[in-house]
């Protein structure tokens, strides 16, 4: 959340505007049209009052020709306000809404650990459509009401400036009474927002977790977690509603009694002996006709505060600095040689080493498998080379090259990684295989699928390659989507090759299938296999095995077992396991 004033956060704001100055401009002249013929009213009133006491030939042609002039006016510059507003906030929305998002995407791995999706996700929506409120509505009425006011403020002068400086003595007292109501709006709707990002964060964990929900009878429980936070969003939003609903009143009753102290005043004999009853009717008329453009902008208050504190939130999240990416080295394909170097790494500086003195080195073309009991930092370790993190101290290479020399796009596509929480888009199964690519060729699609072992099952799906997977791939099974996976990284054909689990979801015989589908894919890249089954990885040219962040072994599957360490011990245990007697 960033700190700065209302004022300087709504310039910031304001600052989307400028592109679309030419609309902004037409929508003021709108505004101004509107102000004007409204204004003429006060000005018809007087015409028509001593119109009545001295008619002459031209009245009764000249008044209702003023009429159908001032309504039309009116009408096109309501038209031309409303329009041409409500096009440059839309673009306004548009913008916001796309930097929030392609900022999301650029920032690093630390800042996607600490905040939730569903609050995040609340950014990019609700609080853009709060930002909008104030952007469309709020400017709308600013500019349309506020021209009135300043309209009728110079008729009233014109007509009479004693009576008009008696009328603004309330002024001072409006001004005290929006600048409470502006702070507590803003206040309150900091906690909306926040509150908002706690529904959409809790629905979102239990409508896509919806299985596991039932299979532990947690429907009650989830049923509870929801009303409390919508009740707390409820109760902030009341709060809201309390401070605009007295604040409106109060200022209402300020203006109503300082129009009754002109009323009162404006009727002494002294001052309506100076006036035409025309100019006495049109004076009480514009001040009368200010009572409604002055409520309108009071209300408007709550929506500028709330796309305040909206803006506040999303200016706040664009100040975050995105992963580092000032590399300057680049290669059209890499050989694949990776040195670790006394390699250690903390998520967080109180928080302890998830991998300590880690010197490792992989030759191009080399299939590496790690392995180890859970917790022993193997899926962080493979995550620190497509620089998802940055390691604490020591240095990663990469043939040769230090890895933070390299930038980061050309980096990852030299990587490809397929790990044990297959992510599949709502997209056709050729979309997901060739998920990031530009016009790819159906061929090499099928071709990766059929490496994969894929292209059987996708041929009996209803549509083929067209047929859509579903949220997350949920039309397809576990095995089905890991080999949806697999065939994304064949299709990728990069040089550097990470399976994370990649066999986990498959049964026996897929697995034998895929065993064999790795083994090809496999030929001339760097591989690293992480892989809780040791089977899998038997045919290895190297295991590598960690325990607590550390590097505690490492050699062929034949070395391994014949050294009768921490490897050994581990497949003892597996093998163990499966021949252990129903």
């Amino acid at each position: 959340m960033t700190h700065e004033s209302g004022w300087t956060l709504y310039k910031r704001l304001l600052g989307y505007v400028k592109p679309h100055w030419r609309a902004f401009a037409l929508a003021t002249l709108g505004y101004v049209i509107y102000a004007a013929s409204s204004t003429a009213l006060a000005e018809m009133m007087k015409r028509l009052i001593d119109g009545i006491q001295n008619p002459d030939a031209g009245f009764r042609l000249f008044l209702p020709l003023f009429v159908v002039i001032m309504f039309a006016a009116r009408g096109l510059g309501t038209f031309l306000g409303t329009y041409f507003m409500t096009s440059v906030a839309r673009h306004v929305i548009h913008a916001l809404r796309c930097n929030v998002f392609n900022h999301l995407l650029h920032l690093p791995g630390e800042f996607f650990d600490h905040h939730s999706s569903g609050h995040l996700v609340s950014r990019v929506t609700y609080h853009v459509e709060q930002v909008a409120g104030a952007a469309t509505k709020a400017i709308t009425i600013l500019l349309r009401e506020g021209l009135f006011v300043i309209g009728l403020l110079a008729y009233l002068l014109w007509t009479n400036w004693l009576l008009t400086l008696l009328f603004l003595a309330v002024t001072p007292l409006i001004a005290g009474v929006v600048s409470y109501a502006s702070k507590r709006f803003r206040r309150i709707s900091r906690r909306i927002q926040h509150t908002m990002g706690d529904v959409t964060h809790v629905a979102s964990e239990a409508l896509s977790g919806y299985r596991v929900v039932r299979t532990h009878g947690a429907e009650e429980y989830e049923k509870q977690r929801f009303a409390r936070v919508s009740e707390e969003n409820r109760r902030q939003s009341m709060k809201e509603a309390v401070t605009k609903a007295t604040s409106t009143p109060v200022i209402q009753l300020l203006v109503a009694l300082s129009l009754a102290l002109l009323v009162w005043v404006a009727m002494a004999p002294s001052l309506i002996a100076e006036m035409t009853p025309g100019e006495f009717v049109a004076f009480i008329t514009a001040a009368a006709l200010m009572a409604k453009p002055v409520r309108q902008l009071t209300e408007i208050n709550s929506e500028i505060q709330k796309g305040i504190a909206a803006a506040g939130e999303l200016f706040g999240l664009l100040e975050v600095p995105a992963e580092r990416d000032d590399g300057d080295h680049e290669v059209s394909r890499l050989r694949g040689k990776i040195v670790l170097s006394e390699l250690g790494f903390r998520y967080a500086e109180e928080q302890p080493e998830v991998l300590q003195g880690i010197n490792l080195e992989v030759e191009p073309g080399e299939m590496v498998a790690i392995v180890g009991r859970s917790g022993s930092g193997k899926s962080t370790l493979v995550s620190l080379l497509p620089r998802f993190y940055h390691p604490s101290h020591g240095k990663i290479y990469l043939d040769d090259v230090p890895l933070e020399r390299y930038r980061l796009g050309p980096l990852r596509r030299q990587i490809a990684l397929v790990s044990q929480q297959v992510t599949l888009f709502n997209a056709t199964v050729a979309e997901n295989i060739a998920y990031g690519a530009s016009n790819p060729d159906p061929a090499a699609i099928e071709a990766a699928a059929r490496a994969a072992y894929a292209h059987e099952f996708i041929e009996q799906l209803p549509q083929g390659y067209a047929t859509p997977v579903g949220e997350n791939g949920v039309m397809l099974s576990g095995g089905q989507r890991q080999r949806l996976a697999i065939a994304r990284a064949i299709f990728k054909d990069a040089p550097v090759l990470i399976l994370d689990e990649a066999t986990s979801a498959l049964d026996t015989e897929s697995e034998r299938y895929i065993q064999k589908a790795l083994e090809a894919v496999c030929q001339g890249r760097t591989t690293l296999v992480i892989a809780h089954r040791l089977s899998t990885i038997e045919r290895a040219d190297r295991i590598v095995v960690m325990d607590q962040g550390r590097l505690v072994e490492q050699g062929t599957h034949a070395q391994l077992l014949a050294r009768d360490g921490a490897y050994a011990a581990l497949h003892k245990l597996q093998f163990q396991d499966a021949h252990e007697p129903e």
